[in-house]
């Protein structure tokens, strides 16, 4: 008995692995491209490891279009709507799990239903409301328009629910008021919960095409994204540079993915079995 579940526990990993390399030929073909000429990316037949690696490609996309500004508007937009998601996510998550008032949970049922709403669906009046505020071509509406998520506070609150709430009436029983039971207790315990919307955040609002296409006109505002989108209207064939500046945008999602993996794997687990 003991035999056969080693062999299937080792048939499933062996399958996962292959599965895992499957999912990377994608990303090993676009590093390697990026590293070719551009008569050779699409060669026949295709050559997976090129006979002289290019590396000054890297150094000519860097010429081509400022990427050096494509990326600090990028960081700036992510990391300030990282941050303030974070923020208000955790709090509202605190306010539905660990305090009671009246309708609260109708209220998150209200607010959680909002996932269900593609953006397309008020991406008209959001425009709108956006350029009534005068907030049109600006860093500033981007990062408002994702500063609150229901995705987030879903993620969040699950997590929290497996908190104690004796932690919190003792706390309360000890004299620390909500903000300080917030702060010094559940914040502290929900780490890996933080680092699983950091990566859903990070990477959402790095990958973001269509926000930053819609409301940013001004080419020293734009984002890496439309950079690069700039760069293949301008160098259409030229097929080594785009995946050179495409493994550009993807080392700082890569970084934040490596660096938050360990709370990643324990915020999803818990989130999805608390509660």
């Amino acid at each position: 008995m003991q035999t056969k579940q080693k062999s299937y526990k080792g048939l499933i990993y062996i399958l996962l692995v292959l599965l895992s390399l499957f999912m990377l030929v994608p990303f090993y073909w676009m590093v390697i491209s990026s590293l070719k000429l551009n008569k050779d990316v699409f060669s026949i037949p295709m050559k997976w490891w090129p006979d002289t690696i290019h590396w000054n490609n890297y150094q000519i996309i860097w010429k081509k279009l400022p990427l050096t500004t494509f990326f600090l508007n990028t960081a700036k937009l992510t990391i300030c709507t990282t941050v303030i998601q974070l923020f208000t996510s955790c709090l509202a998550a605190y306010g539905f799990t660990k305090t009671k008032f009246k309708g609260r949970d109708l209220i998150f049922l209200m607010y959680v239903t909002t996932i269900a709403v593609p953006w397309q669906v008020y991406m008209i009046p959001q425009f709108i409301l956006i350029s009534k505020m005068g907030l049109n071509d600006t860093h500033i509406g981007l990062i408002l328009m994702q500063a609150f998520s229901a995705f987030g506070v879903f993620l969040i609150r699950q997590f929290y629910i497996s908190i104690p709430d004796e932690l919190c009436e003792a706390a309360r029983i000890d004299g620390l008021n909500e903000f300080g039971i917030f702060s010094r207790i559940v914040l502290p315990l929900g780490k890996p919960a933080m680092a699983t919307l950091t990566i859903f955040t990070f990477t959402n609002v790095w990958n973001d095409f269509m926000g930053p296409l819609i409301y940013l006109k001004t080419k020293e505002l734009k984002t890496i994204q439309l950079g690069i989108r700039m760069f293949i209207s301008q160098y259409g064939a030229d097929y080594a540079w785009i995946m050179a500046a495409s493994v550009c945008s993807l080392i700082p999602v890569v970084i934040v993915f490596l660096s938050c993996q360990k709370f990643f794997v324990e915020g999803v687990a818990a989130s999805g079995i608390k509660g």
